[in-house]
């Protein structure tokens, strides 16, 4: 009986009587006013690296289903847009942070092949549209430096497939071209027949056209869908903005 009485008698402090609970839950009491009022912050470094993640994986995702169904060429236009929104929101750092994760997840989705030719030309120039819309660069500089990345890349990737292929594509190219700049002649009466340095410039030229075409649509869907982001880059020029009566 001594034994019972003594544990019955233990000593209960760890626990809370029911006043002492109703006291904490209370709405009334200070200390649950303070906790109710108390919000979760999060630091800068978390929120980044979430939207580094965010972005990267959407990235992949748009060149997965474009390279997969073919929808036309506006998912082509969205291939640089993720980096470069979040070099906007986030900086350099988050923007090759995204990149590399992007190039990884394409990597194990679809090989490295199409891992690297997404990586160039498209992951380069969204780190340098960001870099120049961050830095309120005008269209002309941002338009060109674009079209030399998708130059790059478009003669970089003709170099990588005839090294996976081992057959020489550039002769495809040379061989198509050579048939429009005949087909050119033609038209124009010229009996000429073109030179080999000729059907060379046409080739950049040609590639370097299409180039700006696509840097300009790029542009033109960023300022439609930034600015609705709150991440707005700089206003096109004056006569662009008078032709899609812009304000």
């Amino acid at each position: 009986m001594t034994n019972s009485n003594q544990d019955f008698n233990e000593d209960n402090s760890n626990w809370i009587d029911e006043d002492d609970h109703n006291s904490i839950i209370n709405p009334e009491n200070n200390n649950y006013s303070t906790l109710k009022q108390k919000s979760y912050k999060f630091k800068p470094a978390t929120i980044a690296l979430v939207e580094s993640a965010f972005l990267a994986s959407t990235a992949s995702l748009i060149w997965l289903i474009d390279y997969y169904f073919r929808l036309g060429p506006f998912l082509k236009m969205l291939f640089p847009l993720p980096i470069a929104l979040i070099y906007l929101r986030r900086g350099k750092r988050s923007s090759i942070i995204t990149t590399i994760v992007c190039g990884l997840l394409l990597a194990i989705l679809m090989g490295p092949p199409r891992s690297i030719v997404y990586l160039i030309p498209y992951g380069l120039m969204g780190i340098q549209l960001g870099a120049l819309w961050k830095n309120n660069s005008n269209w002309y500089l941002s338009i060109f430096m674009a079209s030399v990345i998708g130059c790059f890349g478009f003669f970089f990737r003709f170099w990588l497939f005839s090294i996976l292929l081992g057959e020489d594509l550039w002769i495809y190219v040379v061989t198509q071209i050579a048939s429009l700049a005949d087909w050119i002649f033609l038209k124009l009466g010229i009996l000429a027949e073109p030179t080999p340095m000729m059907i060379q410039i046409l080739i950049l030229l040609v590639v370097l056209v299409n180039n700006i075409i696509y840097s300009l649509t790029v542009h033109l869907l960023g300022l439609l869908m930034f600015d609705r982001l709150n991440n707005p880059i700089p206003r096109p020029p004056q006569w662009m903005k008078t032709i899609l009566d812009y304000e």
